[in-house]
């Protein structure tokens, strides 16, 4: 019991992996992904946006996007928590965003966790979003939530031992992004990520949900865009310690995945591209970069829709 305790532990570690709520703009040298309205990047479960101001969570993204226009705002929310706590935490940093900008909206990107995050601040808040894109999200349920929740039980003695230590993981990494004040709360994480949670979710916020996980129409009835990309792989680069880990993890998803999401789950509104030969780590350019040389550069991909958002006027 002790062993699979400790492998679950594991597998919340790996899922987790952009700055500190503010405006990381470089001297433009174009205008490519300058759009209308500011870029909010919203990290997944046990995210980041930084680490001792040394490991990027959007490693070469922010940079790359704000080298040619874009005004691009990672925030920091909680690290391990309920979508609903995370939401409004993101919905305060978009309030402030918008006073500091003077924007009347703000185009979220969510990573994992992070792509429900965003659709929580445009249920609530849909005259402050232009536009919801999820990279890699978790838009139907993850499985490994399912499974975690199917060993460790409801109110019992595992669940809060399970839960003190990935609190005091979720704590921590909060804190060396620079708020180790946000709540951590590893049981309503877990919670809002299995597929009945996100079933729940999902009739409150049915925006961009695709039913038949096929491509739609980006413009959904609220006046929002919502968009998607994801992967399909888990081993994509021998020298990246985190793929063994989704290796592990993606036979427990099961069908098409990325190591800790499956391919029908990430899609939402209209799905862009394929799914691409990365895991749930390269999406987002982890670690530091290494991934399936052969595929294409995941800020690329960030660039390309920063600028199909641009030619839309958002």
């Amino acid at each position: 019991m002790k062993l699979k305790v400790y492998v679950l532990v594991f597998f919340l570690l790996v899922s987790s992996q952009a700055h500190c709520f503010s405006d990381v703009n470089q001297t433009s040298t174009s205008s490519y992904t300058k759009t209308k309205y500011p870029l909010v990047l919203v990290h997944g479960f046990n995210g980041y946006t930084h680490q001792a101001y040394i490991v990027e969570y959007w490693f070469g993204i922010v940079e790359s996007l704000s080298k040619d226009g874009a005004s691009v705002f990672p925030v920091l929310v909680s690290a391990v928590q309920g979508t609903e706590i995370r939401g409004e935490q993101l919905l305060s940093s978009v309030e402030k965003i918008i006073a500091a900008t003077g924007a009347e909206k703000v185009n979220l990107i969510g990573h994992s966790h992070g792509a429900l995050t965003a659709r929580y601040v445009a249920g609530v808040a849909p005259d402050l979003v232009a536009s919801v894109t999820s990279v890699a999200g978790v838009n139907k349920g993850s499985e490994l939530a399912d499974f975690i929740r199917s060993i460790v039980k409801e109110e019992t003695i595992l669940e809060d031992f399970v839960a003190s230590i990935v609190n005091v993981i979720g704590g921590t990494t909060s804190f060396l992004s620079g708020n180790g004040s946000l709540t951590q709360n590893a049981v309503a994480a877990v919670d809002s990520l299995t597929t009945k949670g996100v079933r729940k979710f999902n009739k409150r916020y049915p925006y961009g949900v695709n039913s038949d996980c096929k491509s739609s129409s980006s413009l959904a009835s609220n006046g929002i865009h919502y968009f998607s990309w994801g992967g399909k792989s888990t081993v994509t680069n021998i020298l990246d310690p985190s793929d063994l880990g989704l290796l592990i993890s993606g036979g427990i998803v099961g069908g098409k995945n990325d190591g800790l999401v499956r391919t029908c789950s990430s899609h939402l509104g209209k799905v862009l591209g394929k799914p691409y030969r990365m895991n749930h780590q390269d999406v987002v350019n982890q670690t530091m970069g290494l991934r399936d040389a052969s595929e294409i550069d995941p800020v690329t991909l960030f660039r390309q829709h920063a600028n199909r958002l641009k030619s839309l006027g958002l």
